[in-house]
């Protein structure tokens, strides 16, 4: 018996708890992508994602994700992160959530990160 309750089907914006959630789940369909500059993703991420800096992102989103994947993004602000949704919706990826609060929502719940300024 599971304990877990399903995860929520996923939305334009998205709670870190809701992705938590997911990955409680364990729920290996999904992508979390960080789209600020690869310094700050090297310093400090959460665990999992893929750095993909906003510049680059629809590029290499095309070269190495499907479609049709429930990607996470998340920038160093909700602006960023408003926008880079935006571009990869228009390069045709239509399972995107706007991850609200990024990395310091996430922080915020103590949930797991990585990097190289990573504290325990």
């Amino acid at each position: 018996m599971n304990i877990l309750p399903d995860p929520s089907p996923l939305t334009p914006q998205a709670s870190v708890q809701h992705l938590k959630t997911r990955l409680d789940w364990g729920e290996p369909a999904l992508t979390i992508l960080d789209v600020r500059d690869r310094g700050l993703f090297h310093a400090n991420h959460i665990l999992g994602a893929i750095s993909m800096p906003v510049e680059e992102l629809v590029e290499q989103a095309l070269n190495s994700l499907e479609s049709t994947r429930d990607i996470y993004v998340y920038g160093e602000t909700d602006e960023q992160t408003a926008d880079a949704a935006s571009r990869l919706r228009a390069a045709g990826f239509h399972s995107v959530a706007e991850l609200k609060g990024g990395l310091a929502a996430w922080q915020a719940f103590k949930y797991p990160v990585e990097g190289h300024a990573t504290t325990f």
